[in-house]
């Protein structure tokens, strides 16, 4: 199993950079940064977790210009969204944004994607919450048709454009790994249908049940369920837990990080490299 990190990204986080670097020296396989464009003042949305908004979440950086700092400090580190809210971002602009990462860093870059959560957010940008899946689904594939295409052109309720030339290419063919947040069966039948991974939060589901349900829409899609890299965010440092999503067939655990100083981050680093060796 292999293991990674998210962490909000903000001025007052140990710099992403430095982070990626430490990462990197202790055997950390991917780097994952959230983001939000902003946070609206009339916001009436909760938060899913419950209580205030943490602050964090108004203070974010933008994940593409931090993950690329990282990329040019770095040789093995996966760089990945966790995640991207593309339903927020023209889908052109952002394929270049991914292929251009996934150039710099020598194919390194995953895409994490999600749906979002915050209504007043997305309408921001133009898009109706009740949509956003629809959305969500045509920029994707838009974004597909980009990267695998000298001339690309996509016709959709969403996107549409006629033919087009977008470089560079991404160095991972077909294109980068994209992987979805999102729970229940039609997040899974979105994951089957159009991506090549899942992320799941830990504290939010049963992982080890639903990977039988992912295996079942997989297969029944004509998909092997192998093909679909299952990524659980959240995980707790808890060796029985690890353990146990590593025998599901879990294939990536990421803890999560506050965002905090260089002194807090550190030894948090420590402990969850001396938990990954052991568990293996």
């Amino acid at each position: 199993m292999k293991y990674g990190l998210n962490i909000f990204v903000t001025e007052y986080a140990m710099p992403a950079p430095e982070l990626a670097v430490e990462a990197e020296a202790r055997g950390f396989e991917s780097l994952w940064f959230p983001e939000h464009t902003h946070i609206p003042a009339s916001r009436a949305t909760p938060f899913p977790g419950g209580g205030d908004l943490p602050q964090h979440y108004y203070d974010t950086f933008d994940p593409f210009v931090t993950l690329g700092a990282c990329a040019a400090v770095t040789k093995k580190l996966r760089l990945a969204t966790g995640i991207a809210l593309v339903i927020q971002r023209d889908p052109i602009v952002l394929a270049k944004e991914v292929a251009t990462l996934d150039r710099i860093s020598n194919g390194r870059a995953i895409l994490g994607i999600g749906g979002g959560w915050n209504v007043e957010e997305m309408a921001n940008h133009g898009t109706d919450s009740k949509k956003r899946w629809k959305v969500l689904r045509e920029r994707i594939e838009a974004m597909k048709a980009i990267w695998t295409n000298e001339k690309a052109e996509y016709h959709g309720e969403f996107v549409d454009f006629d033919p087009i030339f977008s470089n560079p290419k991404p160095v991972q063919k077909p294109h980068p790994p994209i992987v979805l947040g999102a729970h229940g069966a039609k997040g899974i039948e979105r994951v089957v249908r159009y991506c090549d991974g899942w992320i799941p939060i830990g504290v939010f589901t049963n992982v080890e049940r639903e990977m039988g349900t992912l295996a079942e829409a997989a297969t029944a899609a004509g998909r092997d369920p192998k093909s679909i890299e299952v990524s659980v965010f959240g995980v707790a440092p808890d060796k029985d837990q690890l353990v146990s999503y590593r025998d599901s067939g879990v294939a990536r655990a990421v803890f999560s990080l506050p965002s905090a100083p260089r002194e807090k981050l550190l030894p948090m680093l420590d402990r969850y490299e001396a938990l990954m060796k052991e568990v293996g």
